[in-house]
């Protein structure tokens, strides 16, 4: 099962503001959306990452967390006179805590048009199964001693 830390954002805020580099400033992105949902046997997570670029894209497990982290470039500042400038740059970052059960190693990644797509299957020992009753045909007796 995947667990999901609804305080995560509020953490990294904080400490964003202790630091003095608050995330989602005019220019950085403030977050990068997600869903996430079960499909018989594995989890999906779709998240948007619009304009970033694909060799950036960086999907990694570590002691039960994913992380999930890109950037996105602006062009180059020089010559460039801005009239208006309200598409984000700079880094995503999402961190999401996996439970147990979770085939880590199974984990793919893909992205088109802007959407990275995870497929996160369960471990075997995790999926349902059925387990079968065997009866037994013969008769048992039983001795009783006189007393």
């Amino acid at each position: 099962m995947l667990r999901f830390d609804p305080f995560g954002d509020v953490d990294a805020l904080a400490r964003g503001l202790m630091t003095g580099s608050v995330a989602g400033t005019q220019r950085t992105p403030r977050f990068m959306p997600l869903d996430l949902y079960k499909v018989d046997d594995h989890y999906m997570l779709v998240a948007d990452l619009p304009g970033a670029d694909p060799g950036s894209i960086d999907v990694a497990v570590d002691n039960g967390v994913l992380t999930l982290s890109a950037q996105r470039s602006t062009p180059s500042e020089e010559g460039v006179h801005w009239l208006t400038s309200e598409r984000f740059s700079g880094a995503y970052r999402r961190q999401l805590s996996l439970g147990e059960g979770i085939d880590t190693a199974g984990i793919t990644a893909n992205y088109d048009n802007g959407v990275l797509t995870l497929t996160i299957p369960l471990a075997e020992k995790a999926k349902p199964r059925k387990i079968a009753v065997e009866a037994t045909d013969h008769p048992q007796a039983i001795t009783t001693r006189p007393d």
